[in-house]
């Protein structure tokens, strides 16, 4: 098992509705596709979002990574709305894996 933490500078004055979207749009329809979504934040500053999914291993998330970017409806739809809430060029991808104690498993 392993997670993902994905962090995102929002465009400068787009932070609420980056995270409407997110919380709207993206991660409801992520979860459809089966993601295991666990958390998502604001920093301090609230122009940065993180947020957390879990993979049972590679292979499941290569397959869910096909079943949530590789259709019409992420390419046509969610896809084109993120360069004007998010910088899509620099967002940050970290893979973790839980330590024996740690609550996340």
């Amino acid at each position: 098992m392993f997670f993902e933490l994905r962090v995102y500078a929002m465009q400068p004055g787009k932070g609420p509705e980056f995270v409407k979207y997110m919380d709207d749009e993206i991660i409801p329809y992520q979860r459809s596709k089966g993601m295991t979504i666990l958390a998502s934040f604001l920093n301090d500053a609230e122009d940065t979002y993180v947020w957390i999914r879990r993979f049972k291993d590679e292979a499941e998330k290569e397959a869910l990574y096909d079943a949530v970017y590789n259709n019409d409806h992420w390419r046509g739809e969610i896809a084109p709305k993120l360069p004007a809430l998010m910088d899509v060029d620099n967002l940050q991808v970290t893979v973790l894996k839980a330590t024996p104690r740690s609550y996340m498993q």
